[in-house]
């Protein structure tokens, strides 16, 4: 029997005829309850009665609630209390999910108050829909606090709790609320399995995942699928594959669900191959493919850049009806732009109006930057605004990051009119790009105002620092970001690593840096292993980074260009090409960094001939094509060894015109070998290119001093002040017990400086008994030869050395760092003080290291 009760609007409040409408009853912001017909099995309690007599609230309120019409639901329990009827437990539960399903925590407020008004409040059923309503509004402390206050609780209930506390971003709580459950010794269900299993994926909890699925075998819920999906979801999330093909391969029963989650798994964790195994092995079994395995599939080409296989995944979609699916299609413009197929990716973005999301348009956007159409990505960004689709966090940080060359102020501002400045996608990406910039200031004032600063923002800016060779600046952030609590990851230890490579840094602060990777656990990391290699090169232990270079467990080609790059710099160039050619039967990709190394090595060692075969073979082997860098480095290789025609006939053959490198390059070789003609020329050029520069100016008028031509020395010296060039300041400095000492050319301010011009004087004596006479050469002033050896005994590396000696147990090597080029006079004293004193000397000038032992130089006298 079927009981029919056709509703409208009463003309008494116990009349129920063919329309019900209830908006003047309604709670202020709901809307109009429509004309409809309910119908629903009938009751006995109502099989002899008239709906005219008494009518039944609660079917009709349960009728509304099972066809989610829940804002009818609240109008009719509203009018139920303005007609002084009391709804039962099951009426108010169908009300308080109505609430929840709404959202609506003012009226959900005005429901439970009756409820507590009403003794109902008490009920397990109405007291489980209320921490399910507030907790699906979002509001948590309520949902706790009438959880507590419920006198009886069931699993049911418990398991609303949990799922709460999952769905508001709680999960941690969810797994405490979980052990209390299991203390309280309450059967978790099904459902209660999967909402912690859910908790344990959010927080990559994989320990108590693994203990909660020990609780489901012991209860008896492996078998359930719901159960078997959801720890197969829990497993992939963790990144423990195999753990959940386990899972996978125990399901008896699989669904849909199961093999999507399989394949979702795989993919989020890079095993794309076995994905595509998975894909093949569902279409054999004949198992329905859904929406998801499409999402899933072109989501793992896009990220691969595979372009045949998202044409087949597309004409599969074809076939099967989901090519017109909205997500599918997203999927396949943001796979085809990925692969470079800008036509294809807009002939489908612009043939489907429902494709044209931020989301496709952010990918549009990607596209065109990845392949080098910077003016079609700024026309698409532009037109996102004009056609009102408001860019979000990702179109800010794409634009961002895939467009270094752009300015990113062009972006800044549009970035806070949308209201995303402090956002942390955004904020790390605007910082990143004006980190690009060396724009250090404009970076610090977006990472402060930033809400939340995770690890890839304090990276950024600490890599920043390290670019600008601000090592004091990337260390206090480093300290700043550990006091906060938050973890450093691989790209942060290298980022303040490269900082403590700089000739400013500490030697102390790197060591302890290196412990500190140690204690984390990442010295296996590449780029962190790489970096600590070029730390120890940088800081003169050349030995030490080898060692580690050794020790790497997996090197790509930046750790080799490394290696090469250090061993060149330290004179080592006949060591540097034997690691070449153990790269070179690695089979790794070489590139032009690769060959910077090399012939700079080659540059060090003066080995001309081995370094003119090296450059012919990055065409015609490598097909490296040079760069300006690589010419450079030629120019210097055959400048240095006195080959000036060579490097000149070089510089005409370029494909391009030479820059200011390469005209610096040829004129510090002009001054080596004294050749004013050409040096002359070398200058007029270098000066043209860049005329604030001082090496131009500085070099010519050495090279006139050291002929004798004072009065040209005297015009390039008034030609730089009416250019108002500033000559860099010669100084060297020095480590001692954690403190950094620097000296200038006849430093009087130090407070030993009394003690360190004494321990000149006796060096002073000890060389002259030595053999030595100065070399008055070096002194580029029109001054007696008294005054010029003053000025030479008194040159910064020199006061640094005296200072090193005087500071240091005997027997421990010194380590200098000088801004300029050492003088030959230096030079040959250094010598000769590492024999006298039988200590180690390493001196680090602008160019490269000079490891002084025994009177003799690591570089064989060749710099």
């Amino acid at each position: 029997m079927v009981v029919r009760y056709i509703l409208h609007r009463p003309t008494t409040m116990r009349k129920l005829q063919l329309h019900l409408s209830l908006h003047h009853l309604q709670p202020r912001g709901s809307a109009m309850v429509h004309c409809s017909t309910i119908t629903f099995p009938a009751n006995k309690m109502f099989d002899n009665m008239t709906p005219e007599a008494h009518p039944p609230w609660n079917h009709i309120l349960f009728e509304y609630s099972r066809r989610n019409l829940f804002q009818e639901v609240l109008s009719l329990f509203f009018h139920m209390r303005r007609s002084d009827v009391s709804p039962d437990s099951l009426c108010l539960s169908s009300v308080l999910k109505a609430c929840s399903s709404l959202s609506d925590p003012i009226a959900g407020g005005q429901v439970h108050s009756y409820c507590v008004k009403s003794g109902h409040d008490s009920g397990v059923s109405v007291g489980t829909a209320l921490v399910d309503m507030y907790m699906k509004c979002g509001s948590v402390n309520d949902a706790q606090q009438a959880f507590h206050d419920m006198p009886e609780t069931n699993v049911v209930t418990w398991t609303t709790l949990l799922a709460g506390y999952v769905q508001n971003g709680c999960p941690e709580i969810a797994l405490e609320f979980f052990i209390r459950m299991h203390e309280e010794d309450l059967k978790p269900n099904h459902f209660t399995f999967a909402t912690v299993l859910a908790a344990c994926a959010d927080l990559g909890a994989v320990q108590a995942g693994s203990n909660i699925h020990s609780l489901v075998l012991k209860l008896g819920f492996s078998t359930t699928l719901f159960v078997g999906n959801s720890l197969l979801n829990m497993y992939s999330k963790c990144g423990l594959i195999s753990a959940a093909q386990m899972v996978f391969d125990g399901l008896s029963n699989r669904s849909s669900i199961s093999w999507n989650a399989m394949l979702t798994g795989l993919v989020q964790n890079g095993f794309h191959a076995e994905a595509l195994e998975i894909f093949h092995q569902m279409r054999m079994d004949g198992v329905q493919l859904t929406q998801a395995t499409f999402t899933t599939l072109i989501k793992a080409c896009a990220d691969n850049r595979e372009l045949g296989f998202t044409r087949q995944l597309h004409s599969c979609a074809l076939k099967t009806g989901f090519a017109s699916d909205t997500s599918t299609l997203t999927g396949l413009v943001i796979a085809y732009a990925k692969c470079k197929q800008m036509e294809v990716a807009h002939g489908l973005f612009s043939l489907v109006p429902e494709v044209q999301t931020v989301v496709s348009w952010t990918a549009m956007v990607g596209g065109y930057l990845e392949n080098g159409m910077t003016e079609q990505a700024l026309h698409g960004f532009r037109k996102m605004w004009r056609e009102d689709i408001k860019p979000n966090e990702f179109t800010f940080s794409t634009i961002l990051t895939a467009a270094p060359l752009l300015t990113p102020s062009q972006f800044h501002a549009q970035a806070i009119k949308a209201g995303y400045e402090s956002s942390p996608k955004v904020g790390t990406a605007l910082l990143t790009a004006y980190v690009k910039l060396s724009c250090m200031e404009e970076a610090a004032k977006i990472f402060s105002l930033m809400d939340e600063k995770d690890t890839v923002s304090w990276s950024a800016m600490i890599t920043g620092y390290a670019q600008i060779g601000d090592s004091e600046g990337a260390a206090r952030l480093f300290r700043r970001m550990t006091q906060q609590g938050v973890e450093p990851n691989e790209f942060t230890f290298s980022g303040v690593l490269n900082a403590c490579s700089s000739p400013t840094a500490a030697v102390e602060q790197g060591k302890q840096l290196h412990g500190l990777v140690i204690k984390s656990c990442l010295d296996n990391a590449i780029c962190v292993s790489s970096a600590l290699v070029t730390m120890y090169a940088r800081r003169g232990d050349i030995d030490h980074a080898y060692k580690l270079f050794v020790r790497q467990t997996e090197r790509d080609i930046v750790s080799w260009n490394s290696m090469i790059s250090c061993y060149a710099q330290h004179g080592r160039g006949k060591k540097a090409l034997e690691v070449f050619s153990e790269l070179e039967n690695e089979g790794l990709q070489l590139d032009g960094i690769t060959f910077v190394g090399v012939l700079t090595a080659c540059n060090h060692a003066g080995l001309v001939d081995e370094g003119c075969r090296y450059f012919k073979s990055m065409t015609s082997i490598y097909h490296v094509h040079p760069t300006m860098e690589h010419y450079a480095c030629m120019v210097d290789l055959y400048s240095r060894a006195g080959q000036l025609e060579s490097a000149m006939n070089l510089i005409n053959e370029m494909p391009f015109p030479a820059g200011p490198t390469v005209w610096r390059t040829l004129l510090g070789g002009c001054r080596i070998h004294r050749n004013l003609k050409l040096g002359e020329l070398a200058a007029d050029k270098l000066m043209s290119l860049e005329p604030h520069d001082s090496a131009a100016y500085v070099l010519l008028s050495n090279m006139y001093a050291a002929a004798g031509r004072w009065e040209e020395r005297a015009k390039v010296r008034c030609l730089m002040e009416e250019r108002a060039v500033k000559k860099e300041v010669g100084y060297s400095w020095i480590e001692v017990q954690h403190q950094i000492h620097a000296f200038t050319a006849s430093e009087r301010f130090h407070p030993m400086k009394d003690q360190i011009y004494k321990k000149l004087d006796e060096l002073g004596s000890q060389l002259k008994r030595e053999g030595y006479c100065p070399d008055t050469n070096f002194v580029l002033h029109d001054l007696e030869d008294e005054q010029k050896e003053q000025i030479l005994a008194h040159h910064s590396e020199r006061l640094a050395i005296a200072f090193g000696l005087i500071s240091t147990p005997l027997e421990t090597p010194l380590q200098i760092v000088k801004n300029l080029r050492v003088c030959g006079d230096c030079h040959t004293v250094i010598k000769m003080i590492s024999r006298i004193t039988g200590r180690k000397i390493t001196l680090r000038d602008w160019n490269r290291f000079h490891h002084f032992s025994d009177g003799s130089c690591s570089c064989g006298d060749y710099w």
